[in-house]
């Protein structure tokens, strides 16, 4: 017997993809469904199977000129068509030569005799295919025919038959069935059909608090690499929308040194001029400490700044928040008017985080918005657990950072926890730049409080700041710190006013004592002038009495003189002398 050898082909064959058009999915299946092979879609009653095969035929149809056909075996076709309707797929111009409806759903009211077989319904299909040139079929509740068979042994041979019969057509098919639900019923006996076809999604329904969570998996895959996790879904407005909860590590967020005004000039002096675009931007606090002032002072400057932007709210309408940011002369009615701003209120939505998620992107890609404002974010913790909406918001984050979209959000601390450095869905942790507004009551009042926990790639203040609202915009007062301790709103006017009575009561005090000084001093110059004048009065006498004894010397001699001259006698020597007679 000759050695058996083997041969490896080095070759990496790639499976060929059909794009099903779908939102997210066609990234979870890294492309699409595999071309020409079969996929089974199993879920149960309303999980929006009939909507994602007929949403793959009409992308097929219209975007790629693959002309499809849709078999239903359960409900009538002009039904699926109406409901189709609200999607906005326009189906009308599509019937004819790319995409036909065939009515196969069972007669209830014949009586079955003798073996059943698909036989019949794959030569209409065979010339149905070869007359349009299809490339993609769709059997949606095949289940309903499965269930007429009398044993498992049949079911496999038809489903066996179905099969061969797409391989030879190179068919592009979709095969949609309802989960089993109990032990022995013929979806349970059709379950094999996940080993045969080369590509299996599982659709799946949970109630979380009382919020309706789809999902879907891809169990299997032939020949290709696929996302394997769980991954949310909506039905929308414009049809099937999957939710991707696995990160692109290829992919890289876009970086920017752009620095964008905050909306108030003192508060981009602290963030050493404002935040980066295209950061993620949390606004944290209590009800009532402003946040959503914050927001609109952003919202205001990016409007100014010609960026298109949206403004969601889960809280108030559209006009109530036009009117109340009003009031503290941030007016956007302008910029809504003109189309540069866009104001939703998102509590007038209902469903999952998901949903507000893939509503959210939409209008930001529909606006063609560079910045995206959301108030308060930590409402999506109302629409199901915090496990999906902490995924929701970081999903957000990301999905904002590879589209380079300034995100600020607002999320409500609880009052009585209001120091804890986190936030209920912890998007903290994900955000580049937190500010934390507070309020402090001292002195029969409540004063609002900002500071920046923390802002990457910049230097930015460690400082309380006292928040300042009025008819005349938002600001922030000056740091004031007395005693060690940072004095806000009544208590920082009467510190203030009692050191300015300080000041002003010491500069009086200095006043009169240099007009103390300035008598006095006149007083000494007076008295010195006096005594001036004295002692030059002193000095006149003195010389005077001196002349007056010089005079009287000067006379006593020449007194004497005169004497001695009567009497005849000898004249005078000079010292008084005289001469024998």
């Amino acid at each position: 017997m000759p050695p058996i050898t083997m041969r490896l082909n080095p070759t990496v064959v790639h499976t060929p993809k059909a794009p099903t058009g779908i939102r997210g999915l066609d990234t979870v299946m890294g492309g699409g469904v595999p071309s020409g092979r079969t996929t089974l879609l199993e879920g149960g009653p309303g999980m929006g199977k009939t909507v994602l095969a007929l949403q793959t035929l009409v992308h097929g149809a219209r975007a790629h000129g693959e002309p499809g056909i849709f078999v239903a075996f359960e409900e009538h076709p002009e039904r699926i068509v109406r409901n189709a309707e609200s999607f906005g797929w326009d189906l009308s111009s599509l019937e004819g030569d790319r995409l036909a409806f065939l009515d196969a759903r069972p007669d209830t009211d014949l009586i079955q005799s003798g073996a059943f077989d698909l036989g019949g319904l794959l030569a209409v299909l065979g010339a149905r295919t070869k007359r349009m040139g299809a490339k993609r079929i769709v059997f949606d509740a095949l289940d309903v025919v499965l269930a007429l068979m009398p044993d498992a042994r049949s079911v496999r041979r038809e489903v066996y038959r179905l099969h061969d019969w797409l391989l030879a057509n190179e068919l592009t098919a979709i095969i949609t069935t309802k989960a089993a639900r109990t032990a022995g019923d013929a979806n349970e006996a059709a379950s094999f059909m996940q080993f045969m076809v080369d590509c299996a999604i599982v659709l799946g329904h949970d109630l979380v608090q009382g919020v309706s969570q789809r999902h879907l998996r891809v169990v299997k895959y032939r020949g290709s690499s696929f996302l394997e996790n769980v991954h949310p879904y909506v039905i929308g407005p414009e049809g099937f929308e999957v939710a991707r909860t696995d990160t692109d590590k290829d992919s890289q967020a876009r970086i920017s040194t752009e620095r964008l005004s905050t909306g108030v000039s003192r508060l981009d002096t602290m963030l050493g001029g404002g935040y980066f675009r295209g950061a993620a931007i949390l606004v944290t606090g209590a009800p009532g400490t402003a946040k959503t002032t914050l927001s609109g002072a952003f919202t205001l400057s990016s409007c100014e700044r010609g960026d298109r932007t949206i403004f969601v709210s889960f809280d108030s309408p559209p006009a109530e928040i036009v009117r109340n940011l009003a009031s503290v002369a941030i007016d956007l009615a302008p910029h809504v008017a003109a189309g540069t701003l866009k104001v939703v209120a998102a509590h007038a939505l209902r469903g999952s985080a998901e949903s507000h998620l893939l509503y959210i992107e939409r209008l930001v890609e529909e606006h063609g918005a560079r910045c995206l404002v959301i108030d308060p974010v930590s409402a999506l913790g109302k629409s199901g657990n915090d496990k999906v909406s902490r995924s929701v918001v970081e999903r957000l984050v990301e999905w904002c950072k590879h589209v380079g979209v300034t995100l600020m959000c607002t999320s409500l601390i609880d009052v009585e926890h209001r120091d804890a450095e986190g936030t209920p869905i912890q998007i903290s942790t994900i955000a580049d730049t937190w500010i934390h507004l507070d309020y402090l009551v001292r002195g029969g009042e409540r004063n609002r409080t900002l500071s920046i926990v923390k802002s990457r790639g910049t230097e930015h203040s460690n400082q309380v700041r006292e928040l300042l609202l009025s008819h005349g915009g938002v600001t922030l007062a000056d740091v004031y710190v007395a005693g060690g301790e940072v004095l806000m709103g009544t208590l920082r006017f009467e510190r203030e006013r009692a050191e300015r009575q300080t000041t002003h009561e010491r500069e009086e005090d200095q006043e009169r004592s240099k007009r103390l000084l300035d008598v006095e001093t006149a007083e000494l110059g007076a008295r010195l002038e006096i005594l001036r004048t004295q002692l030059a009065l002193k000095e006149r006498e003195r010389r005077a009495l001196d002349a007056a004894g010089d005079e009287d010397v000067d006379r006593h001699s020449a007194g004497l003189r005169s004497v001695h001259d009567l009497r005849g006698g000898d004249r005078m020597t000079t010292d008084g002398g005289g001469s024998d007679g």
